[in-house]
């Protein structure tokens, strides 16, 4: 057994230098060989690289070997090590070197090739999608060596690309959007309560509009990201339809802020849920599917007859239940109201739309095992959100919406609109 350890020394790397092949030497090879190259893609990319390069410096210092005129300005001086980006890592290549009267002359082709500014999309892209940074080095694509894929080096890359995301979605310009739904909802995120909200423009497309990270309760802070919603252009001049599930904070800070400007709609699962949850186990799936079939009635005076039958019978059996029923009845058929819940109702009868979002944006942070600091929750999820939005479906019926602008401003007396002469 040995008494004493020397300390560890730090690994190093060897930089090893990937050949980079010629375009004689390529057009010499077979096919099977050729094929081989491309399908690896690093020698060819190397090779344009060095192509490239090679066309600069005869620009700049003629054909080598060429007798001189005394007319150039510039001349070949060695070259030096570097390194350029290909495949989302950087390789190391030699640059050739040029002199001129007033000394070193930098390769503009180098420069633009080797910078590391622009945000890395495929490193960013493998670690959202689940490459840790400590395995990122053996789990990414192979180039020998290949530099700037230490755990540091990914961590601190990810770490610059998720902010400018956050960065984005919380000064993103909304008064380009013409918002004609909100949904609102919590979402439980390592442990802490995060509110999404979801804009539905009046062409169907869903649109993230923020996010806060504040319980579903906190009047105050909810009214504050609304404001700040619409200081960053949120347009509600025509009227908006707020959809939430029962959270006494939301809908007060929503009706605070928004003012006249709003109608609620009640997410009628959380209500149904909340009913019968205060039933006995064996009497919940029955009430479960006659509460769905009456909120399912394709007008408000049916809806509303069915409910208040329920309603009745509730009374006898269980008062806690009538109460919860009675609770925010009126905001549950708010579309009823409006006359488009046959429309659209399937799209703005509950918050699972936005709910549907945040399963999808939990499958990509799931993957971190600890959560340092709040920063890095909202970088996470700012760029789960960005990352998924492209990829949303318009809402179902999203041809109605118009209908459903014109019933939300003569509820609130609006000046209404002729979607017919503005087109």
């Amino acid at each position: 057994m040995r008494l004493f350890q020397k300390g560890r020394k730090r690994k190093s790397k060897v930089m090893v230098r990937t050949p980079v092949i010629t375009r004689d030497q390529f057009d010499a090879l077979d096919l099977d060989s050729r094929l081989a190259l491309i399908q690896a893609l690093i020698p060819l990319g190397l090779m344009l690289v060095s192509e490239e390069l090679q066309r600069e410096v005869e620009q700049l210092a003629g054909e080598r070997y060429r007798r001189k005129r005394g007319e150039e300005k510039n001349y070949r001086y060695g070259s030096n090590p570097g390194s350029v980006k290909l495949a989302g890592q950087r390789v190391p290549i030699d640059v050739p070197r040029l002199r001129g009267r007033k000394g070193e002359v930098a390769l503009e082709s180098y420069q633009q090739m080797s910078q590391g500014g622009e945000m890395d999309e495929t490193l960013f892209r493998r670690v959202l999608y689940g490459i840790s940074c400590r395995n990122y080095e053996s789990a990414a694509e192979a180039i020998p060596g290949a530099i700037g894929l230490s755990k540091t080096t990914v961590s601190d890359r990810f770490i610059e690309s998720s902010s400018k995301y956050l960065k984005e979605l919380q000064e993103r310009d909304l008064k380009p959007l013409d918002i004609v739904a909100i949904f609102l909802d919590g979402k439980t995120f390592a442990d802490d309560e995060i509110v999404v909200a979801l804009g539905v423009t009046l062409q169907g497309d869903k649109v993230f509009l923020g996010f806060v990270e504040t319980d579903t309760e906190n009047e105050k802070v909810l009214s504050e990201f609304l404001r700040s919603l619409l200081s960053r252009g949120l347009q509600i001049e025509r009227g908006v339809l707020v959809v939430l599930d029962g959270a006494k904070g939301l809908r007060a800070a929503a009706l605070k802020v928004f003012k006249k400007r709003c109608v609620v709609q009640r997410c009628q699962w959380h209500k149904r849920e909340n009913v019968v949850s205060y039933l006995a186990k064996t009497e919940q799936a029955s009430f479960r599917k006659r509460l769905q079939r009456a909120y399912d009635r394709p007008t408000y005076q049916e809806c509303k007859k069915q409910l208040s039958k329920l309603h009745k019978e509730l009374e006898e059996r269980n008062q806690s239940a009538a109460g919860s029923l009675r609770e925010g009845f009126e905001e549950t058929l708010t579309l009823h109201r409006l006359g488009v819940f046959a429309l659209l109702g399937r799209s703005f009868k509950t918050t699972n739309c936005l709910e549907s979002v945040n399963s999808q944006a939990e499958q990509l942070c799931h993957r971190v095992d600890y959560w340092k600091n709040s920063n890095q929750k909202q970088r996470w999820l700012a760029a789960a959100l960005l990352d998924i939005e492209p990829r949303l479906y318009k809402v179902q019926g999203y041809k109605h919406l118009p209908r459903l602008r014109e019933a939300i401003m003569k509820e609130l007396n609006l000046q209404t609109i002729n979607y017919a002469d503005a087109a």
